[in-house]
C-alpha cells in the first residue's frame, strides 16, 4: 500500500510554551506558527498565554502584545489596525481573516494563528505575496481611456457609480485567494478571486474605455475559468464582499459579446 508523508519542512512540531504572566486574571492561550526558511528545524507551534485583562479586544492586539512584551522574534505584518490596509491577514481559528477586525471573544478555547495558506513563508506569519502582486499588476487596475482628458474629472452617473459598490472596498488582503482550492493548485496561472475582483472593478467602471481589451486579456482557460464557484472566497472575505459574483459577472460578459 502506498504511504504518503509530508516533506520534512512541512511537518509542524510542538514549539516553546510561554507561561502566563504573574497574577493573570483572564489568561488566554494563543498557538502561533513559527518558521524561518533560512534557519534550521521544522515549523513549530509556539504557545503564548496573554492576560486579556491587560490586552485590547482584537486578535491583533494580542499578537502585538506578544511581540512587544513576550517574544520580540515573532514576525508578522500590520499597519492600519482598522481593516483598511489588509496587512494583518492570517488564518485564525481555521479561517482566513484580518486580525485587526477579529474579536478575541468570538473564538472558543485556544486560538491557533497561521500564515495565509499555500503561499511561501518569508518568516512566521509573513507570506510571500510576490506572485499575487504580479498577477494584480497584470490586470492593470487603473482607469484607462482613449479620449482626451477633460478639464476636470470624468463624470459618472449615480447609477453607474453604484455598480462599483462591493468592488472598490477590497483591501487586497488575499484572504479570498488563499482560501480557494483552484488557486492552491493553479496559482501560477489562475489569477484568483482577489485579482479577478479587481479586474471586474475596472470592467464595470463606465469611465473605463478598455473593456474589450480587459476581457480579451482574461479569455484564457486558466486565468479566469479555473473558478469553479466553490464560494470559499465569498465565505471568508473579512470585508463581506463577493468575489465569486464578480467572477460570474465577468463570465457573463464573455458570453454576451460572442
Amino acid at each position: 500500500m502506498a504511504q504518503f508523508r509530508l516533506p520534512p519542512n512541512s511537518r509542524i512540531e510542538k514549539g516553546k510554551t510561554w507561561p502566563a504572566p504573574a497574577g493573570a486574571k483572564q489568561p488566554r492561550r494563543f498557538k502561533i506558527y513559527r518558521y524561518d526558511p533560512d534557519g534550521e528545524g521544522n515549523p513549530r507551534l509556539d504557545t503564548y498565554t496573554v492576560d486579556l485583562d491587560d490586552c485590547g479586544p482584537m486578535v491583533l492586539d494580542a499578537i502585538i502584545k506578544i511581540k512587544n512584551e513576550v517574544d520580540s522574534t515573532l514576525a508578522f505584518r500590520r499597519s492600519c489596525r482598522e481593516g483598511v490596509c489588509g496587512s494583518c491577514a492570517f488564518n485564525i481559528g481555521g479561517t482566513n481573516t484580518l486580525a485587526c477586525t477579529s474579536f478575541i471573544a468570538d473564538y472558543k478555547g485556544d486560538i491557533a494563528i497561521y500564515p495565509l495558506p499555500h503561499l511561501p513563508v518569508v518568516k512566521d506569519l509573513v507570506p510571500d505575496l510576490t506572485q499575487a502582486y504580479a498577477q494584480l499588476a497584470s490586470v492593470e487596475p487603473w482607469l484607462k481611456t482613449r479620449t482626451p482628458a477633460p478639464e476636470r474629472e470624468r463624470l459618472q452617473s449615480p447609477e453607474d457609480r453604484e455598480k462599483l459598490d462591493g468592488l472598490w472596498e477590497c483591501v487586497l488582503c488575499f484572504s479570498c485567494s488563499t482560501s480557494c482550492p483552484s488557486y492552491w493548485w493553479n496559482g501560477d496561472r489562475y489569477l484568483g478571486p482577489a485579482v479577478l475582483l479587481q479586474a471586474y472593478r475596472w470592467i464595470a467602471d463606465s469611465r473605463d474605455e478598455y473593456t474589450g481589451e480587459r476581457l480579451d486579456d482574461l479569455e484564457d482557460p486558466f486565468r479566469l475559468y479555473r473558478c469553479h464557484t466553490i464560494m470559499n472566497c465569498t465565505n471568508t472575505c473579512p470585508k463581506n464582499l463577493n468575489p465569486a459574483k464578480a467572477i460570474a459577472e465577468t463570465k457573463k460578459l464573455m458570453v454576451a459579446r460572442q
